[in-house]
């Protein structure tokens, strides 16, 4: 089956992170592996994303309107006609009700991401919120043919994490090997805050940090001088093009609350969560109530709850287990098995 060229609309800066883009790459891939083509319309894009998506074989377009205006919402339609696409994917959180109004009543399918119920109304076609506190109270207000997509079994992770669905990872008897991520851009340099209170994990002299600076971090040399302190034993990535494989060679991580999660999640990597957005606050307690992950504050003794962690292997196992059991990996099959279910596309 050949599919007609899929339209998505989403945002990245240093501002917002780039998770709006990331996860709607997942989609993209698995469009494409159906044999559809897949267009991004961005009106902010960092030049490393833009260069990701190319790469990808997908088309980027430039948008000349203020994200989430009416404007915005007709340069989309205009394109969507364009390019031939009959459905939508719009992901931010400056796309409202009227925004989605505009495109159903353009005669478009819409699928339309979201963490917290910020709209007002929703006139999608699909709402996809795949985050563990989801539930259908958010969504009362909706159209009554409006499906809605909801928790972890749905989370969408790109096409370099579906090889490792399913593997088990075995619990080593003290975590040596951490990985600190806190999100493509990280405006607030936690990592740098995290780096620090961690140094007197490093008096073990078989500890190494790896730490995964995005694309749009504007940290990055300082983070660097700050690794050059510990003589090799901080490492710090950028641009890591292959991220499952360094996910599954450490023995646990330390991340914000975002969609990284979902992707340690699969791998069972052992993982402390840290809110850097008010949005993740209610995906990370959810999660966290269901034994998944550990949730951190730099509040706290960052040094000794890691510490304690990374020498309990039982409770690593249990969260190791748990994560997986969260996330399979194949809600980005599922959410397009509903798009095309009972459509014409």
């Amino acid at each position: 089956m050949t599919l007609p060229p899929l339209l998505i609309r989403a945002d990245a800066s240093t501002e917002i992170g780039t998770g709006h883009v990331m996860r709607c790459l997942a989609l993209a891939q698995a469009w494409q592996d159906k044999g559809g083509g897949v267009t991004y319309c961005c009106a902010t894009l960092p030049q490393t994303l833009h260069t990701r998506l190319v790469t990808e074989q997908i088309t980027v377009r430039r948008l000349d309107a203020m994200a989430g205006s009416a404007n915005d919402a007709e340069s989309v339609i205009a394109l969507a006609r364009e390019i031939g696409a009959e459905a939508v994917v719009v992901d931010g959180y400056v796309f409202g009700s009227e925004y989605q109004k505009l495109i159903k009543n353009a005669g478009l399918r819409l699928l339309f991401i979201d963490d917290y119920g910020h709209a007002e109304h929703y006139y999608a076609d699909f709402v996809l919120n795949q985050n563990a506190h989801a539930d259908t109270i958010t969504y009362v207000n909706r159209e009554s043919n409006t499906q809605l997509l909801l928790g972890t079994r749905y989370a969408l992770l790109r096409r370099e994490f579906w090889p490792w669905r399913g593997r088990k990872r075995p619990t080593v008897p003290q975590a040596n090997k951490l990985l600190v991520t806190m999100g493509g851009s990280d405006p607030d340099n936690i990592t740098m805050r995290l780096l620090d209170k961690l140094t007197s994990i490093l008096d073990d002299k078989a500890v190494h940090i790896k730490t995964v600076v995005g694309g749009s971090n504007p940290h990055l040399d300082s983070l660097l001088l700050r690794a050059n302190r510990e003589h090799g034993r901080i490492d710090i990535l950028q641009n890591v093009h292959d991220m499952p494989a360094l996910m599954a060679c450490a023995d646990m991580a330390i991340s914000a609350g975002g969609t990284t999660l979902w992707e340690l999640a699969l791998l069972g990597v052992p993982t402390c969560a840290i809110v850097i957005a008010e949005n993740q606050l209610g995906s990370v307690e959810a999660f966290s109530d269901g034994g998944a992950i550990e949730t951190l504050s730099l509040s706290e003794d960052v040094a000794l709850f890691i510490e304690e962690l990374r020498t309990n292997p039982a409770r690593r196992a249990a969260l190791s287990n748990r994560s997986q059991h969260a996330v399979d990996g194949y809600g980005v099959e599922r959410v397009i098995d509903s798009m095309l279910r009972g459509s014409t596309l």
